[in-house]
């Protein structure tokens, strides 16, 4: 694994670091990313005192892969955990291990989902409380929780409400250190439940107006689509999943106020994303699996109110979930290690017009009992060219002037003459070459 970096800021100067990952969030179910109903006045507040990342994705839009390229700033192709069956390497460095290393007070709280024995023996963790439950998707009432090892029941706790409340446990301790709290929610995956007091919300909603047109209430029982967990009609569960991000952003709001009320807001780095996006009946899919625009772009919103001069804006440079790790490290002024693949987000926090990455790779690996093929592509400023394993033919798409990706340019003339540009570019990327 190699040796650790451990250059730092001067310890008064540390700022504390907490991290929310939320699962299945789409980059605009979001009232601050122009959402037509869901109100999240608390992630609204995160934007308008941070910056909202407009063009954030990640390099594999399925949880377990993106989760481990989060702690580790690599692709799944160099971490290793390629879909939702294969195992973590506990020889991957995370860059809690490395924060611990330099003398932080470190917690992962929530959904680990990534396959092994169980959990693993993470290191440079103080506090490590997750689930294994329905194979680590955990479930929104009653959840037994690992409590650093120790399996404790949580009857009457619905999840979002309860990982809150062990991540404003640890927050709340006595340190001299600076802390790092990884927050990882269950939520808004499937079964997209919201807890009792919002369960009719949005009830006089006409939720069919906001639905894509090639979607219908049944989209839930086709293309595999029952494997996700969708059995019943579109409109219901998207409904609750819609709740389920209102009582998680209730909890963001909890998370807030504790800083204020502590009186450590304004040194402390809020980074809150997505693990993937998800489609609500775009291309007829339900789930998150594809390399089309709802999977792959998620929400990004970084909040450091000491550091960043301008907050409010909107930043549309890419950035990407491998960019998480170095982005931490390089705020607390850690080198980052040459083998984090992603680059820092430090730069555009800084510079409004600072210059972002030209290309990056995405990648989806089969998984069984997923009808989806293997899938590399390249997504640039303004275009996507995909392949597939299999007979499935590539396809290329504006996605400026086309961001519902209907109109596939491959048999084209703008497509014939960009192929060749963006397969050579694509042929980089998979051998490692950067285009940042």
């Amino acid at each position: 694994a190699g040796s650790l970096p451990v250059k730092l800021l001067a310890k008064a100067d540390r700022p504390n670091i907490i991290f929310i990952l939320t699962d299945d969030h789409r980059y605009d179910a979001m009232s601050c990313s122009g959402h037509p109903f869901i109100k999240t006045p608390h992630l609204d507040r995160l934007a308008n005192e941070g910056v909202l990342f407009k063009n954030a994705f990640v390099t594999t839009s399925l949880c377990s892969p993106s989760r481990a390229s989060f702690l580790t700033g690599q692709y799944a192709h160099t971490h290793g955990v390629k879909n939702n069956l294969t195992t973590w390497n506990n020889d991957n460095i995370t860059f809690l291990e490395i924060l611990k290393k330099a003398g932080y007070d470190t917690a992962f709280i929530g959904k680990w989902h990534m396959p092994g024995k169980g959990l693993p023996k993470l290191r440079g963790v103080d506090r490590f409380i997750s689930f294994t439950i329905q194979e680590g998707q955990g479930r929104y009432f009653d959840c037994p929780l690992y409590i650093d090892g120790v399996l404790t029941e949580r009857k009457g706790k619905y999840i979002t409400d309860d990982l809150t409340d062990l991540a404003l446990e640890f927050i709340q301790q006595k340190r001299i250190n600076p802390f790092c709290l990884y927050l990882s929610h269950k939520a808004v995956h499937q079964l997209f439940l919201p807890p009792d007091d919002l369960k009719n919300l949005y009830n006089d909603i006409d939720v069919k107006q906001y639905l894509p047109k090639e979607a219908d209430s049944w989209v839930t029982t086709v293309q595999g689509a029952t494997w996700a967990g969708t059995l019943g009609t579109l409109e219901h569960h998207y409904l609750n999943y819609c709740r389920a991000v209102v009582a998680l952003d209730r909890q963001i709001g909890r998370l807030l106020k504790k800083l204020d009320e502590m009186g450590i807001a304004n040194n402390t780095v809020v980074i809150y994303a997505g693990d993937n996006g998800y489609f609500w009946g775009e291309h007829r899919f339900v789930d998150k699996r594809w390399a089309y625009e709802e999977a792959i772009r998620i929400p990004l919103i970084i909040r450091y109110p000491s550091f960043i001069k301008k907050p409010g804006r909107k930043a549309y440079q890419m950035a990407l979930n491998i960019d998480i790790a170095p982005t931490i490290l390089d705020l607390v002024s850690i080198s980052i290690p040459n083998n984090m693949e992603g680059k820092s987000l430090k730069p555009v926090l800084i510079l409004p017009d600072a210059p972002g990455r030209k290309a990056w790779l995405y990648e989806y690996f089969k998984e069984f009992p997923y009808n989806v093929p293997q899938i590399t592509a390249v997504r640039t400023d303004t275009h996507i060219y995909i392949e597939y394993g299999g007979r499935r033919k590539p396809e290329l798409y504006d996605v400026v002037n086309d961001p519902k990706e209907t109109n596939n340019l491959i048999n084209k003339k703008a497509g014939i003459t960009l192929q060749p540009q963006l397969k050579k570019i694509l042929e980089d990327l998979k051998r490692g070459k950067r285009y940042d």
